[in-house]
């Protein structure tokens, strides 16, 4: 993002504009919303300039821009419809030290002014740094439409009340509060009694929340899915909106993590094969910890929670300490995976199953069923495998696993940076090693990108016995 979205403060102090035609008017039915001081410059202003002069709503000086015209300015508006006169007015303006907008000259602005959504004190700022400004207005008609008019009054009875909301304990306790007065009680009471009757509602939602017992804390364990910000579930979204702690995994995406609320906590419980991590007790402890202090806990992992994340130790902790849980599954690598390649997991005739398994465990370099996996016909989704690339090759070859069956390494499996490796079984060791893997990999043994599926030759669908005279 070029451009840092703020809100300035601009009561009592002074805005400039240079111009005097329907340019400058058009900044001006943003700027006079504001309770700014505005000076208008312009040497022949137009009939709607001076009547708002009259108004006293601007001061209108007829004359141009000049040196130290922009002295104390927090804003400065070069909006004379003449490049080379906006360009002399933002020489000076920046003189003086103000911050200076070229109308329709993004490049050469200090600022940008964004569409608006004004229910006052609520205002949405809508910006898209000069790319799609069609865009921001539709998106602005959009949120016109969906925003009661009366938020604005709710709002403004609610700033008023903040003071006395304290006496609620800081955090989720407080939240429901102001979630309970904008979502239920404001919209009846506004339509039922009018503005009148806000004050005496909020009174009394303060001592039901007052009187309510002390919230209890909750662990929500949940899928982040495997890294496309897209493919997060909508009960995760809201789950990650509301916690007040999310303790999450390495290999969750920047993306995700930006949707949860600004305010939240945001603990990185990573941990990485063969190298530092957090232990599993530490974060059971972390988990324990904050839900026992009342807090609203989402434990983000990877891909789906109940794959390859040591759920159910993280239960019994839970469990043990008397918090209450729940799980949020989510879209798992090896699904990912596939999608990306443009292969299906099972298919009619090929394989009627579905392998999962991981590279590598606790102990390291983990075992598994190899004389299984070996089978012609088996497809498999390998976590955890690149590292490891060389002892699968070695366990599946030692047990008859054809060389030429189709291998696919997937990095970043989802992600705008994704990409496939297409390989074969006999190959998969020095394939890996030539490449240089930073992303998370799965591996789909049994499966070759479908554009090239037809390119590589099939396993030959013969037993072990058959093959004996390979492995003498």
């Amino acid at each position: 993002m070029d451009h840092f979205p703020i809100f300035l403060a601009v009561e009592g102090r002074r805005i400039v504009v240079s111009g005097g035609g329907e340019t400058a008017l058009a900044k001006l039915r943003i700027l006079l919303k504001t309770t700014a001081r505005i000076t208008v410059l312009s040497g022949a202003p137009a009939p709607d300039l001076v009547k708002l002069a009259d108004q006293g709503k601007i001061t209108l000086i007829a004359r141009a821009f000049g040196p130290g015209d922009a002295l104390c300015a927090a804003l400065v508006y070069a909006a004379n419809d003449d490049a080379a006169e906006d360009a002399r007015v933002a020489r000076l303006a920046r003189a003086d030290g103000a911050l200076v907008n070229i109308v329709d000259n993004l490049e050469d602005s200090a600022f940008i002014t964004p569409a608006i959504v004004d229910r006052d004190p609520v205002t949405i700022a809508i910006g898209t740094e000069g790319a799609a400004p069609v865009l921001a207005r539709a998106i602005k008609a959009d949120l016109e439409e969906r925003l009661p008019v009366s938020l604005g009054l709710a709002a403004r009875v609610g700033k008023a009340f903040r003071k006395a909301a304290e006496a609620l304990p800081m955090g989720r306790k407080r939240r429901d509060f102001w979630a309970d007065y904008y979502f239920n009680a404001a919209p009846k009471v506004v339509e039922t009694q009018g503005a009148a009757g806000l004050d005496a509602a909020l009174s009394e939602l303060l001592a039901k929340h007052l009187a309510d017992a002390p919230t209890e804390g909750r662990v929500d364990l949940v899928g982040a899915g495997p890294g496309d910000p897209e493919l997060l579930t909508l009960k995760a979204r809201r789950l990650l909106d509301r916690a007040d702690v999310v303790i999450h995994d390495r290999l969750v995406s920047p993306g995700i993590l930006e949707l949860a609320r600004r305010e939240a906590i945001l603990i990185d419980a990573g941990k990485e094969g063969f190298g530092p991590s957090m232990t599993q007790a530490q974060i059971c402890a972390l988990m324990v910890d904050h839900g026992k202090r009342g807090a609203h806990v989402v434990r983000l992992k990877g891909g789906d929670p109940a794959i390859f994340s040591r759920l159910d130790e993280e239960i019994e902790a839970l469990e043990a300490a008397g918090i209450a849980w729940s799980i949020v599954p989510g879209i798992t690598a090896a699904s990912a995976a596939a999608a990306g390649i443009g292969q299906a997991l099972t298919k009619r005739g090929r394989n009627a199953s579905l392998r999962i398994v991981t590279g590598h465990d606790m102990k390291g370099f983990a075992e598994q069923d190899w004389r299984g996996l070996a089978r012609p016909g088996t497809v498999a989704a390998i976590y955890m495998g690149a590292r490891g690339a060389r002892f699968i090759q070695g366990r599946l070859m030692m047990h008859g696993a054809d060389p030429a069956t189709p291998v696919t390494a997937v990095e970043n499996a989802s992600r705008p940076d994704m990409r496939s490796i297409a390989t074969t079984l006999g190959q998969l060791a020095a394939t890996l090693e030539a490449e240089v893997l930073t992303g998370p990999v799965i591996l789909l043994y049994g499966l070759c990108p479908r554009t090239a599926e037809a390119a590589l030759p099939l396993p030959h669908p013969t037993s072990l016995a058959d093959r004996k005279e390979e492995f003498a």
